[in-house]
Order: C-alpha cells, then sequence, then structure tokens
C-alpha cells in the first residue's frame, strides 16, 4: 500500500497544509507583517488601522479576509507560516495552544488535555 502524494510530491496529510517554497512566497507578504509585530510600535499601528497595515505590506484578499477573521486555518492557507501568525495572535492575548486549538477544532482546554495525554 503507497502513501498518496500530492502534485507537489509531499505525502498527502488530509487536513494538513504543508508550508514549502510554494506556501513561503503565497504568504510572504504575510509573513513579513506578522514579522513587523515584533516592535510594539507596529503593534499598535495594526490596531489603529488594520486595513491600512495590511495595504502597507500588500496583503492580497484573502490574507485580508483571514486577518479581519483572526482564523487560523485561514491564514495558513493564505500562506501564513505559523511561527509568524504567532506575533499576529500575541497580539490579541493568544497563544500557540489557542491556535493549536483552532487548527484541531478543539476547546483550548481539550487541546491542552490532548498534549498532556500525549507526554505520557
Amino acid at each position: 500500500m503507497s502513501t498518496p502524494l500530492r502534485e507537489s510530491g509531499h505525502i498527502d496529510i488530509p487536513g494538513t497544509i504543508i508550508f514549502d517554497g510554494a506556501q513561503a512566497m503565497k504568504g510572504y507578504a504575510l509573513n513579513k507583517m506578522c514579522f513587523s509585530f515584533n516592535d510594539a510600535a507596529n503593534r499598535t499601528a495594526f490596531l489603529a488601522d488594520e486595513d491600512g497595515y495590511c495595504a502597507r505590506y500588500g496583503l492580497n484578499g484573502q490574507q485580508r479576509e483571514a486577518i479581519r477573521n483572526r482564523n487560523v486555518l485561514q491564514l495558513l492557507a493564505a500562506g501564513g507560516n505559523a511561527y509568524y501568525l504567532a506575533k499576529f495572535a500575541g497580539i490579541f492575548g493568544l497563544d500557540m495552544q489557542d491556535i493549536g486549538a483552532q487548527q484541531t477544532g478543539m476547546t483550548k482546554d481539550e487541546f491542552k488535555a490532548r498534549l498532556l495525554a500525549a507526554r505520557g
């Protein structure tokens, strides 16, 4: 039994977005913007005018909608890298467990319990 491959040559894992070179190129503007949130002044500027800030970085329609929706799965599909998206999520007091919960369709408490169970 062989493992199904995507056109890209990656193993097909249902529901998984592979962050490869194509996704990196697709999400370059989004990830660059999220990286800018390392600076507190940029976080403040984003909160003051989200759409203007997105325009400054050249985000496309798909990326802008995902930002407006605060939807991690949409952001990943739009080329977002989880580590850069954590910078975005941090503006709203969210951490990687919040992101993981959203990715898996669980509550944060369910996701944390799953992580603890996996530790054994």
